[in-house]
């Protein structure tokens, strides 16, 4: 029985942080954010999987991320600004954040 319940509970978690990735993607594709990330290449902005390898093991960089795509910035992928995204809600902001950093 302790066997079926963890494996429910490993199922779960398994199918929810899937549904957080699509959403994730879902999301910045909403957002406009693909137009200058692409998942594995560059296009304006860095690829996403480059700013999961860069943020890997930081336990702060979910809301340095979060705060940097909502106020924007500059200088640390390049010249090139990243305009602000106040219209994004934090809860979407929080979303594909996770979503980035899940990539690899």
């Amino acid at each position: 029985m302790k066997t079926l319940v963890t494996t429910a509970a490993s199922a779960a978690l398994l199918m929810l942080s899937g549904m957080a990735s699509a959403d994730g993607m879902a999301l910045a594709q909403k957002n406009a954010c693909m137009s200058c990330h692409g998942i594995d290449k560059k296009i304006v902005g860095p690829a996403y999987k480059d700013v999961a390898k860069k943020y890997a093991g930081d336990k702060g960089a979910q809301a340095k991320l979060v705060a940097k795509v909502k106020a924007g910035g500059k200088g640390v992928w390049g010249e090139v600004p990243m305009p602000p995204n106040p219209q994004v809600s934090p809860a979407d902001l929080n979303t594909i954040v996770a979503w980035i950093l899940t990539l690899k």
